[in-house]
């Protein structure tokens, strides 16, 4: 089983979108795929249709009990696709973890109960934009983090900033075993413009100095309308999106790329065997 977390300290430049839309992937290649909504502002536990209108538990359970159990866990229509709903409109969670000694860890252990590591290939959690312990315990619970950024110059610029306080911040935790995960982030909304194109190359020389905590993805997700029209949908953009005609890759194609690219046993495996995508990086 692999865990990623997808962080931000930056709300806005499209973390919800991208865990759902890897997951809803990553579910029709046939993995087992959990979501969690580990953000107090449920919009991961609002874009797939859910089998249970009213589901029996959620985040809330998990963070307290520090398990996973088969109430907290939602289907959704979707095959293969699960969730762990966010179930704290009020925002008491964070401030609950403010008060343990585990704080860091617990979201982390929660997933190693059976109910998790028994039944998923692959567990992709949302964070909230806002720095606090919730966003801390899911860092820390991930084998892999990935961030969006968008190629703008002040969008670029916070990322930096609050990527490296983010990641100095909890590295005192790998004395107790819970070090921060390798960083890949994702230029996310690539305009094919020239300034869009230049940013995001000084993007990609400016992580490249920082040791290999922070690496860029080959692999850019463009701005389009297919990701925004995915979503009102409730659907994977991947299916909304099968081609395109033009010059910007259809989200299948973007979507399978990116997949590739952070768990490279997938590579060359499709959704379905028909569509050939090879040389579109």
């Amino acid at each position: 089983m692999i865990k990623f977390t997808v962080t931000s300290t930056k709300g806005g430049v499209g973390k919800t979108t991208l865990t759902a839309n890897l997951g809803g992937l990553l579910a029709d290649l046939g993995l087992r795929v959990l979501l969690v909504d580990a953000d107090v502002q449920p919009s991961l536990s609002k874009y797939f249709p859910l089998a249970a209108l009213r589901p029996d538990a959620g985040l809330t359970e998990v963070i307290v009990r520090g398990e996973v159990t088969p109430a907290c866990i939602t289907p959704t229509l979707y095959r293969n696709l699960d969730i762990v709903v966010s179930d704290d409109p009020e925002g008491r969670l964070p401030h609950w973890l403010l008060n343990r000694i585990d704080r860091g860890v617990r979201l982390r252990m929660a997933l190693q109960t059976p109910a998790v590591v028994d039944a998923y290939d692959c567990v992709l959690i949302d964070t909230p934009g806002a720095v606090g312990p919730l966003q801390d315990a899911a860092v820390l619970a991930a084998d892999g983090l990935i961030s969006p950024i968008t190629p703008e110059i002040l969008s670029a610029r916070e990322f930096r900033d609050g990527t490296m306080e983010l990641l100095e911040r909890l590295a005192p935790g790998a004395a107790l075993g819970a070090m921060p995960a390798p960083l890949k982030a994702v230029i996310y909304r690539q305009d094919r413009t020239v300034d869009a194109r230049m940013i995001a190359c000084g993007i990609r020389e400016d992580l490249a100095r920082w040791d290999g905590r922070v690496s860029v993805l080959d692999t850019a997700v463009p701005h389009a309308k297919a990701y925004k029209e995915a979503a009102t949908s409730r659907m994977p953009v991947h299916r909304h999106e099968p081609r395109r005609d033009g010059v910007t890759p259809s989200a299948y194609t973007v979507m399978h790329l990116l997949a590739w690219e952070l768990i490279p046993s997938l590579q060359g495996i499709l959704v379905d065997g028909d569509r050939d995508i090879a040389g579109a990086a």
